[in-house]
C-alpha cells in the first residue's frame, strides 16, 4: 500500500485550520483522489486515527504554520464540469413523460435531489413532463408528514414544475384486478409457506407445493387474502417466474402482502398491498414513457418488463446510473428515526444529515444542487459525494452576491491606549460592488482566539487601524501594513451561530445584522458563510446556521 501518511496531514491541517478541530470521517473520503484502494481501508483507518489525533494537538498557529508546507498535497474536489446533461437515446423524443418517485416514509436527501433532476432535466430537454408519483404502498412506513414534506422539497426548494401528482395507493383496486389476470392466466399464485422456508426454496431454485395448485384454488384464496382473512406474515402472493433463473428475483417473488397498519390515506380499508416489483406498473398506467434510475435495481427490470408483458402493459426506456453515495453522513430512514428519538440529533433538519431540510436551512441553494447533477450527470460507476463537493459548487454562487459582515467568537474587549479619536468607520458591504454601511466605533472586541493566538504582535483591526496586541494593547499606525487582519466588532448584538457539527457558538455580531431577512446569506469574514435562521427574541441573540467556509 501506497504511503498517504503527507496526504493525511495536509488534510487534517485544512481540516483543523478550518473549524478548530479535525474530524476523522472528513479524511478518508479525500484518499481516493490521491489512489486510496477501497481494499486498503482497514489498513490507513489506525494512520489517519493517529495523525489527526497529533494535528489536533497543536496549536492553532502552528498548525496554520505547518499547513503552509503541505497545502499543496491538498487536492479541490474534481468535477467532470460539462455545460449540460449528456445525450441519451430516449426513443419518441415528441411524447417524454418521467416520474419521480419518493416513498413518503422519510425526508428526501440529496441522493433523491440529483435522481428528481435527471428525470425533471431530461423531461424538460425534450419538451416533455415530469410526474411525481408516491409509492405509499407500505402503511407500516409511510404518512402525510412525508408527503407534504417532500412536495415542499420538490416544489419550493428545487422548483421542480411537475405535472401532477399520483398516490398509488388510490389505484389499489385496479392493482387488484391486474393480480386477477395473472392469477388467471395461471401466472400468481398464493403461498402460504414460512418465509424462511420460502427464502430457502428460491435459494435453491425448487418449486414449493402452492406453485401447483389450480387457478382456481388460487383465485379463491386471494379473494379470501383481500378480504383479510389471513393473517399477516400466514400469506402472499406470488408471480410465477422461472425458479432455475440465475436473476434470483425472477425465482417466484412475492408481489402482494399483507400488513394490518391503518394507512395515512385510506386507513383499514385495504389489508393487502403490492410489492415494489408489482406496482412498477403505474409506470404503463400514467403514460411514463423515460426512466432515469441507478443501476442498483438492475436485476429488477427483468421482472418487472416481464410482468408488462404477461399484463399486455406498454414498457419504458430506461437509463441506468451509478449510484449516488453521500460519505460521512446517513440517509437511512430507521437509522434517523433512531437519532432523533433518542436526542442525539434535533430533527430532519438537523446539521449533521443530508437531508434537503439540513441543506435548505444551512443555506445551500438549489442552483447549487442543479450544477452538481449536471457534474455528476449519468456516470455508471458508484459517485462519492461528500459536503465539500457541493459546498464548493455554493461558495462560487453565493459569493458574488453575499454581503460581508464581522462576527467575533468568545469575544474578547480591547482596551487600547494611544486611540484616536474616530467616531466611526466606513466600509464596503461587497468586495465587488460600491455600496458602504457605516459602523460607529465604540468599545472593541476580538475573537478570543485571535486573542491568545496573536498576543505580542502587531495586527490590523480590518477597516480600521493597527495595534500592538498585549495585555496594555496600543494603537500603532493607520497604515495598511502587510501584517495578520483580525475581525472586530463595535457597538455589537449578540449572535449564535449552529455549525456542522450540531453544536453552538457564541458571540458578537455587527449590529447591522438587525437589517436582514431570515433565509439572507451573509459572509462572517474569516469565519465563513451563514444563513440568518431568526432572532431569538428569548435570549436576545440572532440565529444563524453555518453553511460552509
Amino acid at each position: 500500500m501506497k504511503d498517504f501518511s503527507k496526504e493525511i496531514r495536509a488534510y487534517a491541517l485544512k481540516n483543523a485550520v478550518e473549524f478548530g478541530k479535525c474530524e476523522v470521517g472528513r479524511i478518508l473520503p479525500k484518499l481516493f483522489q490521491h489512489g486510496l484502494d477501497k481494499a486498503d481501508i482497514k489498513k490507513i483507518i489506525p494512520v489517519v486515527n493517529s495523525i489527526v489525533k497529533e494535528v489536533n494537538s497543536l496549536k492553532a498557529g502552528e498548525r496554520e504554520k505547518e499547513f503552509e508546507k503541505y497545502k499543496g498535497l491538498v487536492k479541490e474536489n474534481e468535477h467532470i464540469e460539462r455545460e449540460g446533461l449528456p445525450e441519451i437515446e430516449i426513443g419518441d423524443k415528441k411524447n417524454v413523460v418521467t416520474r419521480l418517485a419518493p416513498e413518503p416514509s422519510k425526508y428526501l436527501h440529496l441522493g433523491h435531489a440529483i435522481s428528481f433532476l435527471l428525470n425533471y432535466l431530461y423531461a424538460k430537454k425534450n419538451n416533455g413532463k415530469c410526474l411525481i408519483r408516491f409509492e405509499d404502498t407500505n402503511p407500516d412506513k409511510v404518512s402525510q408528514e412525508y408527503v407534504d414534506m417532500a412536495l415542499d422539497d420538490i416544489r419550493n426548494y428545487l422548483e421542480i414544475k411537475d405535472g401532477g401528482v399520483k398516490y398509488i395507493s388510490d389505484d389499489m383496486e385496479l392493482l387488484y384486478e391486474y393480480a386477477d389476470k395473472l392469477i388467471k392466466i395461471g401466472k400468481a399464485y398464493i403461498c402460504f409457506c414460512e418465509r424462511e422456508k420460502m427464502q430457502d426454496l428460491r435459494h435453491k431454485g425448487i418449486e414449493c407445493e402452492c406453485r401447483k395448485k389450480a387457478k382456481e384454488s388460487n383465485m379463491k384464496e386471494w379473494k379470501e387474502f383481500i378480504k383479510g382473512k389471513y393473517a399477516k406474515g400466514e400469506a402472499v402472493l406470488r408471480i410465477k417466474g422461472d425458479m432455475k433463473s440465475q436473476n434470483h428475483v425472477m425465482r417466484d417473488s412475492v408481489i402482494f402482502r399483507m400488513s394490518d397498519s391503518e394507512h395515512y390515506r385510506h386507513g383499514k380499508k385495504y389489508k393487502v398491498w403490492p410489492t415494489y416489483d408489482f406496482y412498477s406498473i403505474e409506470d404503463s398506467l400514467m403514460g411514463v414513457t423515460l426512466i432515469l434510475r441507478s443501476n442498483e435495481f438492475d436485476l429488477r427490470v427483468e421482472l418487472q418488463e416481464y410482468i408488462k408483458d404477461l399484463l399486455g402493459l406498454k414498457k419504458q426506456t430506461v437509463v441506468q446510473y451509478g449510484r449516488f453515495n453521500v460519505a460521512d453522513f446517513t440517509t437511512k430512514g430507521r437509522e434517523i428515526r433512531e437519532l432523533i428519538d433518542s436526542g442525539e440529533i434535533s430533527g430532519w433538519d438537523d446539521p449533521r444529515l443530508i437531508t434537503l431540510r439540513a441543506l435548505k436551512r444551512r443555506g445551500i441553494t438549489k442552483e447549487a444542487i442543479y450544477q452538481l447533477t449536471n457534474e455528476v450527470g449519468l456516470s455508471k460507476h458508484q459517485v462519492n459525494l461528500d459536503f465539500d463537493m457541493i459546498a464548493a459548487i455554493n461558495r462560487k454562487i453565493i459569493d458574488k452576491t453575499a454581503e460581508r459582515y464581522s462576527f467575533v467568537e468568545a469575544p474578547v474587549e480591547l482596551k487600547i491606549g494611544k486611540m484616536p479619536k474616530i467616531k466611526e468607520v466606513e466600509v464596503l458591504v461587497h468586495p465587488d460592488r460600491k455600496e458602504t454601511r457605516k459602523i460607529k466605533i465604540g468599545r472593541i472586541f476580538i475573537s478570543e482566539k485571535d486573542y491568545d493566538n496573536l498576543k505580542g504582535g502587531e495586527i490590523r483591526l480590518i477597516h480600521l487601524f493597527n495595534v500592538q496586541l498585549g495585555d496594555k494593547t496600543e494603537f500603532t499606525s493607520t497604515e495598511n501594513k502587510n501584517i495578520q487582519k483580525i475581525n472586530w466588532v463595535s457597538e455589537g448584538v449578540k449572535a449564535k451561530i449552529l455549525m456542522e457539527n450540531g453544536k453552538w457558538i457564541f458571540g458578537l455580531a455587527e449590529s447591522a445584522v438587525k437589517k436582514l431577512k431570515v433565509g439572507e446569506e451573509i459572509q462572517f469574514e474569516r469565519f465563513g458563510f451563514v444563513r440568518f435562521d431568526c432572532y431569538n427574541k428569548k435570549e436576545d441573540a440572532y440565529e444563524f446556521w453555518f453553511s460552509h467556509k
